[in-house]
């Protein structure tokens, strides 16, 4: 039994922004920490040996980096500012399990910087979240998983 509270699906404009207020109090997350967060991390994971070069395609980074401050801000604050396919981004990158763990490990240590304790913690919750789901998918694009897996099967 999961005994840990749930944040509640905002259901109204008026709703999601008190949810945000409710998590920008408890996080010290804001759209400024999370495109700091965003931008710091890119200077470094384009620079790393394992991942660098699958940032190579981006053209704009600018618009790169708005993007991904969005994504996160949904994401992190509920914001309902993205509004794209993460997955579908991912497909036509030749992603392998080393690539998600290493994304983490530099997305953690830039969090760490950048953000409140808090902060840092709701961040690293969702995005081993995301490089789960996103690994799974990149694992079905390989053809190593089937399309679609039924639970106890």
């Amino acid at each position: 039994m999961n005994t840990e509270p749930s944040i509640p699906f905002p259901e109204n404009a008026e709703r999601r922004a008190a949810i945000t207020r409710d998590i920008q109090a408890a996080t010290g997350l804001d759209e400024a920490v999370l495109e700091r967060l965003v931008r710091q991390f890119y200077e470094t994971a384009r620079r790393d040996a394992t991942i660098g070069y699958l940032f190579d395609g981006v053209a704009d980074w600018e618009k790169h980096i708005a993007k991904i401050a969005a994504f996160w801000s949904s994401v992190a604050l509920l914001t309902g500012r993205y509004h794209g396919q993460p997955l579908a981004a991912h497909y036509p990158l030749p992603l392998e399990p080393h690539h998600f763990a290493r994304w983490l490990i530099l997305f953690e240590a830039t969090a760490r910087q950048v953000c409140s304790p808090a902060g840092a913690d709701l961040l690293m919750e969702k995005a081993h979240r995301i490089a789960h789901s996103l690994e799974i998918g990149a694992a079905v694009v390989r053809g190593e998983l089937p399309r679609r897996v039924r639970p106890g099967t």
